[in-house]
């Protein structure tokens, strides 16, 4: 009973240090409201709890099934044969969650020593939740972690069960330069958004507020003027009432797309998301059940759409980009019925064949994951285009398919 009542205060605090807040300064951003529910040092949902797998709060589809991510490590070695095979390349997951993902394409990756023989990898995780980073060092490299010292970029560094060095980071900023693969699975939707409404007196920005008739309960309210995110966000050409941006993300992609230019490479986004067209998409997870945004914050996962629109806009041009393609469509053209079969073959018991069945239901079927997952790519602009394709179209080889958004060739 204490404990439990303990908890039932712990989950409280996040809410009293927000209405105290609220109170001394006036309403804030939805973006500040996400930022403080979920990564505030002492209360914040993701580093006090992290809910993910069975039973957390939501459940990502590494969690699911391990052909997931098999086929995510075979895009990579696809790519990275398409590019010369480079001699050195660093995979960079960021929001690397329990670290089962990146587990599942090391997996691949030691299936294809062969392939990869004369390549130097090192796996490089951008991780600000010192719980999962935790967890995922035991996953990865068996708990067999040390901490770096405090001049180096790197917070932690080990070695993969498969012999490869994995080093931890807080921002993105800190990995070194080189020739990488970039991973983001799930990441960008939990990062955080403003909202905006078009009224008859223009745009104006969506604020959090304590409820004057209801202490201690938070409502949303419209900032009585135009602020300056309303002002830098909204594109002229915007046609829709509602709009959700998270400058964030492109601020992300802007340096992605920077070193995918300057040191090749690729970068993978796997999210649920929409291109430019959808309203509001602001929800909350608890216990695998949706719950109310506002309503005990820290305790559950605030999640928004991607808008791969906008991603595309902030890559700049200086990458190609790809997609956003269905999940389903994605993983039919990386060979995932082929693989499918081949487990169902060698699994032996029927729960196992039931477990293959169901997990490949969740991923693929538009009713489950298939239709709202998207994927989307940035890769060097010669990557799909040669550099001198028009002024001799004929002279040159064709560049090889991107796998994924094209069939896979499996030679």
């Amino acid at each position: 009973g204490e404990a439990e009542a303990a908890g039932g205060d712990g989950d409280r605090a996040m809410l009293r240090h927000l209405a105290r807040k609220l109170r001394a300064s006036g309403p804030v951003t939805v973006a500040e409201y996400m930022r403080e529910a979920l990564t505030n040092p002492g209360q914040g949902y993701y580093t006090r709890r992290g809910g993910v797998g069975e039973s957390g709060d939501f459940i990502t589809s590494p969690e699911i099934s391990q052909v997931f991510g098999e086929l995510i490590g075979i895009w990579y070695i696809s790519e990275w044969m398409a590019m010369g095979k480079p001699n050195t390349f660093q995979l960079v997951e960021l929001g690397p969650g329990r670290g089962t993902l990146t587990e599942d394409i090391l997996r691949v990756f030691k299936q294809l020593a062969s392939v990869l023989s004369k390549c130097d990898i090192s796996v490089h995780l951008v991780e600000v939740s010192p719980k999962l980073s935790e967890i995922q060092a035991v996953m990865l490299t068996g708990g067999k972690v040390q901490p770096n010292p405090e001049d180096e970029s790197a917070y932690m560094k080990g070695i993969s069960k498969t012999g490869i060095p994995i080093f931890w980071y807080r921002d993105i900023q800190d990995v070194p330069p080189g020739y990488s693969f970039y991973l983001a699975h799930e990441f960008f939707d939990a990062l955080p958004i403003h909202k905006f409404q078009r009224t008859e007196k223009g745009w104006r920005e969506v604020l959090v507020d304590i409820d004057p008739e209801v202490p201690d309960q938070l409502r949303f309210v419209l900032s009585p003027s135009r602020t300056p995110a309303s002002q830098n966000f909204i594109q002229p050409e915007e046609t829709r009432d509602h709009v959700e941006v998270c400058p964030e993300a492109g601020v992300i992609v802007q340096r992605l797309a920077s070193r995918i230019e300057k040191d090749g490479g690729a970068a993978l986004v796997a999210d649920y998301g929409h291109d430019g067209t959808k309203t509001d998409t602001f929800r909350g997870f608890r216990n695998h059940k949706l719950h109310d945004v506002l309503s005990a914050p820290g305790t559950a996962d605030l999640t928004a759409d991607v808008d791969f629109s906008y991603l595309r806009k902030m890559a700049q041009g200086k990458t190609a980009t790809l997609g956003p393609i269905k999940q389903r469509e994605f993983l039919k053209n990386m060979g995932i019925d082929l693989r499918l079969q081949v487990l169902l073959q060698n699994s032996g018991d029927t729960a196992t064949r039931e477990q293959l069945l169901h997990s490949y239901d969740m991923l693929m079927n538009p009713e489950n994951m298939g239709d709202c997952f998207h994927f989307f790519a940035l890769l060097p602009r010669h990557r799909l285009v040669h550099p001198d394709k028009k002024d001799k179209p004929e002279s040159k080889s064709p560049l090889p398919p991107v796998a994924g958004f094209n069939e896979l060739l499996l030679k």
